[in-house]
């Protein structure tokens, strides 16, 4: 199954919720999502869902020095992000268990 669409209609929520533990900077958040076993998620996807959520309020960003190559950029949920992240997590739940419920045994 070609879950690249799935995908998709949870992105945010997924990045959300790697960044509701922990700040992380771009590929930080991707090696988080591909550890979690979202193999097929592509980096300019998470970044590019990193810049979308940052610009609608949900995140704040810093910059952290690097001596070992370009500076990184963190992002970090803020108040915004987590209401949209239990919104969006009440959500999910209940389409699982509706999707649960149609194709379960």
């Amino acid at each position: 199954m070609d879950t690249s669409q799935l995908l998709k209609g949870v992105l945010d929520l997924a990045v959300l919720a790697v960044l509701d533990k922990e700040d992380g900077y771009g590929y930080e958040v991707v090696r988080a999502l591909r550890a979690a076993g979202l193999s097929e998620v592509g980096d300019a996807s998470v970044y590019g869902t990193l810049r979308r959520l940052y610009g609608a309020g949900l995140l704040t960003s810093y910059v952290v020095p690097s001596e070992e190559g370009p500076h990184r950029k963190y992002y970090a949920i803020n108040e915004p992000g987590r209401a949209r992240l239990q919104e969006t997590t009440a959500r999910w739940r209940t389409f699982a268990a509706t999707m649960e419920g149609l194709v379960g045994t």
